[in-house]
C-alpha cells in the first residue's frame, strides 16, 4: 500500500513539472509591432524585374512569351517539313510523268538537226572564229570540237527529256608559252556561254600572286575574290604548279589549292577551272595533288608551232592590224624565225608578235625618214606606204641575230 502511494505521488509530481505556468497578469512579447504584417515581405517574390544580371537577362522571360516562341518554332519546323515533303512529291510526279512520256515516245520522234543547234546557239560561229584566229593546232581544235559536240548532243537529249548531267568541263592546258592556251580558253568560255553551261562566258586569268597571300589569313580572301570574279565563266590559272611548294610544308599555296578543289567539286555547274603550264611541270604538279588530276576531265596538249605556221601567224596579225606584207618580206621573216627558234626563251606566237611590233616600228621609221626628212614626193605619202611592211623591215631583226654579240642574241 505504501509502495502504491509512493508511485502515485511520483506521477503527480512529474506531471506538474510539465504543466504550463500560470500566466495571469503577464504581458506577451510581440515580434512585430503590427500583428497583420507578413514576415516575408509584401513584394511579389516570384516576379522578375530584370536588369540585375545583364549577362543572363536573355535566360529569363515571361512564361507566356517562351511558350509562344516555342510554338512559332514548332510551326516553322512543321512548315519546312511540309515544304520538303511537297517538293519530294512534285519530284516524284515529274519523274513518273517523264517515265510515261519516255515510254510513249516513238523511236522516230524528231529531235532537230545538229546543225540547227550548232548555228542557232552560236556554237558554230565560235568554232569558226577559232579556226580563223588560230593557225595550226589541229589536235587542239579537234578536242575543242569534241567538247562542243558533247554539249550540243547533251542539250538535244535534255530537250527530249533524257537524263542529263553537267559533264566535267575543268581543263588542263599544257604547252610552251605562246601556243594559244589563253585564246582557246576564251573561245571555250564563249562556247559554254552559248550552250547555257556558263552564265557569262568570260575568262579570268590568275597566277600565284593573285591567289596566294603573304601571311596567315591572307590566302583565303585572295583566292575567294578571284573565284568570285570568275563565277559564271572560266578561271584560267597560268603556271599552276607554282601554287605548290614541295620543299615547304608551310607554304600558303596549299590553302589556295584546297579552296580551288572544293569549288571545282561543288560549283562545277557555274565555274570552269582551267590550269595551264609546261607539260613536264604540270605532270609533276598532278603527282603531288592527285585530287586536282581526278577533277579535270579534259587534258589538252598544245604543241610548238613550226616555222611555216609562225609565218602564217604573222600574216594573221598583219591582216588584223591592216598591214600588207609582200612575198620577199615573208621570206625574210621566215629566215629570222628559223634563227630565233635556235635561241633560248623562244615563245612561239609571242615571239612573232614582238617581231611584228618591231617590224611596224622599222616601217614607221623608214616611212618617216623617206617623206618627212628626205621630203620625197613633196612629203606626201600614200595609203600603201602607211600599210606596207617590207623585207628590209624584217632584215633589221635578222641582222641583230646574225651579227650581234652572242650574249645579246636572245634579246633579238
Amino acid at each position: 500500500m505504501n509502495l502504491s502511494a509512493a508511485f502515485t505521488v511520483l506521477f503527480v509530481a512529474s506531471a506538474s513539472a510539465f504543466a504550463p505556468a500560470n500566466t495571469a497578469g503577464r504581458t506577451s512579447t510581440r515580434v512585430f509591432s503590427n500583428a497583420n504584417q507578413n514576415p516575408f515581405g509584401n513584394a511579389k517574390s516570384l516576379e522578375y524585374v530584370g536588369g540585375m544580371d545583364k549577362e543572363n537577362d536573355k535566360n529569363y522571360g515571361r512564361l507566356a512569351d517562351k511558350l509562344n516562341e516555342a510554338d512559332i518554332e514548332r510551326r516553322k519546323i512543321k512548315e519546312e517539313a511540309d515544304r520538303r515533303e511537297r517538293a519530294a512529291e512534285i519530284r516524284r510526279e515529274e519523274r513518273l510523268a517523264k517515265i510515261e512520256f519516255m515510254n510513249n515516245m516513238p523511236e522516230n520522234q524528231p529531235a532537230g538537226t545538229v546543225d540547227e543547234f550548232m548555228f542557232k546557239e552560236g556554237v558554230q560561229d565560235q568554232l569558226d572564229k577559232l579556226d580563223h584566229d588560230l593557225v595550226g593546232l589541229l589536235a587542239v581544235k579537234k578536242r575543242v570540237k569534241e567538247i562542243a559536240a558533247l554539249l550540243v548532243l547533251d542539250k538535244m537529249r535534255r530537250k527530249l527529256g533524257f537524263e542529263t548531267s553537267v559533264p566535267s568541263l575543268h581543263m588542263s592546258f599544257t604547252g610552251a608559252p605562246g601556243t594559244g592556251k589563253t585564246t582557246v580558253a576564251v573561245r571555250m568560255g564563249q562556247v559554254l556561254a552559248k550552250m547555257g553551261y556558263a552564265r557569262r562566258g568570260h575568262v579570268v586569268l590568275a597566277t600565284r600572286d593573285d591567289l596566294v597571300g603573304q601571311y596567315v589569313g591572307h590566302t583565303a580572301p585572295k583566292t575567294k575574290e578571284m573565284i568570285k570574279k570568275a563565277m559564271g565563266g572560266v578561271l584560267l590559272v597560268d603556271e599552276a604548279y607554282y601554287l605548290y611548294n614541295a620543299a615547304n610544308d608551310r607554304d600558303y599555296g596549299q590553302e589556295s589549292i584546297e579552296i580551288l578543289l572544293n569549288v571545282m567539286e561543288n560549283n562545277q555547274d557555274d565555274l570552269v577551272v582551267a590550269v595551264a603550264g609546261y607539260k613536264d611541270r604540270m605532270d609533276k604538279f598532278f603527282s603531288y595533288i592527285p585530287g586536282m588530276m581526278s577533277r579535270i576531265g579534259n587534258h589538252i596538249d598544245f604543241p610548238n608551232y613550226t616555222a611555216d605556221e609562225l609565218v602564217k601567224i604573222a600574216g594573221v596579225m598583219s591582216r588584223d592590224l591592216e598591214y600588207d606584207i609582200d612575198g620577199p618580206a615573208f621570206d625574210t621573216f621566215k629566215a629570222y624565225i628559223e634563227e630565233r627558234m635556235k635561241l633560248p626563251f623562244f615563245s612561239n606566237a609571242r615571239t612573232v608578235r614582238n617581231a611584228m611590233d618591231r617590224a611596224r616600228m622599222n616601217s614607221a621609221i623608214r616611212t618617216f625618214e623617206k617623206f618627212a626628212i628626205n621630203g620625197e614626193n613633196g612629203g606626201m605619202c600614200s595609203v600603201a606606204d602607211l600599210k606596207n611592211i617590207s623585207s628590209e623591215d624584217f632584215q633589221v631583226l635578222l641582222d641583230d641575230i646574225l651579227y650581234a654579240d652572242v650574249d645579246k642574241r636572245i634579246f633579238s
